[in-house]
């Protein structure tokens, strides 16, 4: 079915969400067989127009080709002032291709999934190789794959008016926190992708990913003090996603309007170098941007990174092991299979301080020679699959957080991260955190407004001096960009206790 007519045959309502055709329904989590893609009601191929399409697509040659399906839907929700500002249902559709002749890549794509504009997509992409050849397809082969998130009670199954029930609440729980809670937004998504693979060497499979975001923003005032805060969930899951205790609207909602109270007391940040002790968790986006990209294979191979032609030599302190993970279940990062056909496991990138890999898709991992780790991702059918993180962390350690908190004569601990810049090739950050104290003998004083964190990943990495035991993923929904693409991942950090970070405040 064409894309344009698929959306045609939706009827647009008051609220901004688009009503299915009756063959969607076909789709639902209820008709949904232990993972498996209905294909004929998804996606309108044969297995034979698959082969067909690998070999118009490797006509002039090249070393292999493959075939990428999605179907994907996903509806927001946002409340803002006590009424829905947003509410929207979107779907995609389509179908990318990608020829590989050695470090080349021809990609194509189409949103039109009728059979004539399926080979035209596969002929474009065809012409990064110019050389023809015999080409002989391999027999279809479904690979296994993990089972790492649950399909049936879907989020995207349930009606509008549950969902507005549950922003609702939030919104609610928010406003009722503190009489200085003046404003509070909600923010709702769920979304399930449908995707299908093939490729010239046979391998084939389908996946189902679901994925649910909820998060709230919350302002506060005292006099003429103004402060901004939130809190946030993402994950891999269905409507269990609210059962869990800390993924409840309220809880949420409670969450970030007690962070924005406190950081009305909060004081400026000291400025310059400081101890810096980063809170479990959501500290691990500083690893995941200053230090996880310089680890993806495509950097190092262009020699690109600050860690390129270093497997084998210490890149960090020895209390540092950092590993990429996407086969955690119900972790936004997570995912059963990669975007080639390969799957996730755990990855050892660095090992008490000494650079032992870095993630690989199939064209890193042929290019130097090592095997595939399952990090072969993109954004949709209308990209190529690069190597990216999936669920990126730092083990733990030996010491208790309270030993590593109560080491610190003065200095600044930081809890909460918001957005921030890095240079990926040198590893240079600039991170926001929005809820930090200060540190004074040992103890969480004062709160800190205004706190900026700069510095270096890999010399940030090197001054580490303390892990506690207390390692901690993120459930926020953290999205990860490079190259034009965003994917959701995790993070995850112990409390960490770093030598000198740079401080930036008001004060500086």
């Amino acid at each position: 079915m064409k894309r344009r007519n698929f959306m045609k045959t939706g009827s647009v309502l008051t609220t901004g969400v688009i009503a299915a055709p009756l063959w969607f329904n076909a789709c639902n989590s209820k008709n949904l067989s232990k993972g498996e893609l209905l294909m004929p009601q998804v996606f309108p191929v044969s297995k034979e127009d698959l082969k067909n399409l690998i070999n118009i697509a490797l006509a002039n040659g090249g070393d292999k080709a493959d075939l990428f399906f999605e179907f994907s839907t996903n509806s927001t929700l946002q409340m803002e002032e006590d009424i829905v500002k947003n509410a929207t249902r979107n779907v995609t559709l389509g179908m990318g291709v990608r020829v590989v002749k050695g470090e080349q890549v021809g990609y194509a794509h189409t949103d039109d999934l009728s059979m004539e504009k399926l080979k035209e997509a596969a002929k474009t992409a065809s012409f990064i190789a110019t050389t023809p050849q015999k080409v002989n397809v391999a027999a279809i082969n479904a690979v296994t794959k993990k089972n790492l998130y649950k399909i049936d009670n879907l989020a995207v199954d349930i009606d509008l008016q549950s969902k507005l029930k549950i922003i609702k609440r939030a919104n609610k729980a928010a406003k009722s926190f503190s009489p200085k809670v003046i404003k509070s937004t909600v923010f709702y998504m769920d979304q399930m992708r449908h995707l299908m693979y093939f490729d010239s060497n046979g391998k084939y499979f389908t996946d189902i990913q679901p994925m649910v975001i909820f998060q709230t923003s919350v302002v506060t005032k005292d006099g003429d003090k103004m402060q901004g805060a939130g809190s946030r969930r993402a994950g891999r899951m269905g409507l269990d996603f609210f059962d869990i205790p800390t993924n409840t609207p309220e809880y949420i909602a409670r969450e970030g309007a007690e962070i924005a109270v406190k950081n009305l007391d909060a004081v400026a940040a000291p400025p310059g170098p400081q101890v810096v002790v980063l809170g479990p968790g959501e500290s691990g986006v500083l690893l995941h941007e200053a230090v996880g990209h310089g680890l993806e294979a495509d950097f190092n191979r262009k020699d690109l990174s600050n860690y390129a032609g270093k497997v084998g030599k210490k890149v960090a302190s020895e209390h540092c092991t950092i590993v990429d993970a996407g086969n955690y279940p119900d972790l936004r990062g997570s995912i059963n299979i990669d975007d080639e056909g390969n799957s996730p496991h755990e990855t050892v990138l660095v090992e008490n301080g000494i650079l032992k890999g870095y993630m690989h898709d199939e064209m890193s991992a042929k290019a130097m020679n090592l095997p595939v780790t399952g990090n072969g991702r993109k954004q949709s059918y209308k990209h190529p699959a690069i190597p990216r993180m999936t669920n990126t962390f730092m083990r733990g350690g030996k010491y208790s957080p309270e030993e590593v908190i109560g080491s610190v004569k003065y200095g600044i601990y930081a809890k909460r991260f918001g957005g921030g810049q890095v240079d990926i090739t040198k590893g240079d950050f600039t991170f926001g955190v929005y809820e930090a104290y200060l540190i004074e003998n040992g103890k969480l004083t004062t709160p800190l407004k205004d706190v900026t964190l700069i510095g270096n990943g890999p010399e940030v990495m090197r001054k580490v001096t303390m892990v506690a035991n207390d390692p901690t993923i993120s459930p926020g929904s953290w999205t990860c960009g490079k190259s034009g693409q965003r994917v959701p991942v995790s993070v995850g950090i112990p409390t960490t206790k770093v030598s000198e970070i740079t401080v930036g405040g008001t004060n500086s």
